[in-house]
C-alpha cells in the first residue's frame, strides 16, 4: 500500500509545489540518452515528472505507481495523455519489453518488505528485453541522512497557489536498524488543518543491494556516486544478460 503522503488526493497534490527542484531527475534523462533507451518503465513514477521529461523527448514511457491519487495527478499533467500509466507495482506489471527500467528518488526505499523487494527485481527483470538496464538510486546507510530529519532542520512555509501558504516539516519517530520511521506534517495555514503521513524507508547497505541483484539474474555493471548529492547515494547499474 502507498503512503498516505502519494494516496491523500489532497496531499498528492501538494507534492511537487512543496518539492519544486527536480534537476536529480537530469541525471536519468540523460542515462536514458546515453544508453539510447526507446522504450522506459518509470518504477513508482508518482506524480509523473520524470515520465513525462522522458516523453517530452519522444520516449515511449510506461509509469507504474500503487498510489491511485499520485497517478490522478499525473495524468491531469500537460502531455500526461502520452505517458502510459499503470495502477499497480513493480510486482503485478503487465507483459512488456522495455530498454531501461528506473526507480529514482525513494522508491527503492519505500519498499520495506523482503518479498516486496524481491518480487520487484523479478517483476522488472521480466519486463526488460535481453541486454536491457536497471537503474536506481539508494541512500548510504554509512551517511545516516535520517540524524537530520527534525523539525528544525526541515521546517518550510511554501505559498501554494490556490492553496495559500502551507507549513511543514518531517520528525524521525523511529529507528529500527535497517528501518527509518518519520512523519511528515502539512499545515494548511488559511485554516489551521493539519494533516499527517508516516513513511518508512529501508536503508540497504551496498553489498546487500548488490548481492540481491545478483541473486535474481542481473549483472551489474557499475555503482556510482550520485553527482547531485555526492557521498550520500548510490546510483546502481544493472543489466539483463543478453
Amino acid at each position: 500500500m502507498a503512503d498516505e503522503a502519494y494516496e491523500n488526493p489532497r496531499l498528492a497534490a501538494l507534492y511537487d509545489p512543496l518539492d519544486p527542484d527536480r534537476g536529480d531527475l537530469d541525471v536519468y534523462v540523460g542515462v536514458a540518452e546515453k544508453l539510447n533507451a526507446r522504450q522506459v518503465l518509470d518504477v513508482g513514477c508518482g506524480t509523473g515528472t520524470f515520465a513525462l521529461m522522458l516523453a517530452d523527448r519522444g520516449l515511449a514511457v510506461t509509469g507504474v505507481d500503487p498510489a491511485a491519487a499520485s497517478l490522478d495527478v499525473a495524468r491531469c499533467k500537460r502531455g500526461g495523455e502520452r505517458v502510459r500509466w499503470i495502477h499497480c507495482d513493480a510486482t503485478a506489471l503487465p507483459e512488456m519489453r522495455v530498454d531501461l527500467a528506473t526507480m529514482t528518488a525513494n522508491v527503492v526505499q519505500e519498499i520495506v518488505d523482503s518479498r516486496a523487494w524481491e518480487g520487484t527485481l523479478r517483476g522488472i527483470h521480466s519486463a526488460l528485453r535481453p541486454g536491457g538496464h536497471l537503474v536506481f538510486e539508494t541512500r548510504d546507510p554509512a551517511r545516516r541522512a535520517w540524524e537530520e530529519w527534525n523539525r528544525a532542520a526541515t521546517h518550510r512555509v511554501v505559498t501554494v497557489e490556490g492553496v495559500g501558504p502551507v507549513e511543514t516539516w518531517v520528525d524521525v519517530t523511529d529507528v529500527s536498524r535497517s528501518l527509518v520511521t518519520f512523519r511528515s506534517t502539512v499545515v494548511f495555514t488559511a485554516t489551521g488543518e493539519t494533516l499527517t503521513s508516516d513513511s518508512t524507508l529501508r536503508f540497504r547497505e551496498r553489498a546487500e543491494v548488490e548481492a540481491d541483484l545478483t541473486a535474481h539474474g542481473y549483472v551489474v555493471d557499475e555503482v556510482r556516486d550520485a553527482p547531485d548529492r555526492p557521498g550520500r547515494e548510490f546510483v546502481f547499474f544493472a543489466r539483463r544478460p543478453e
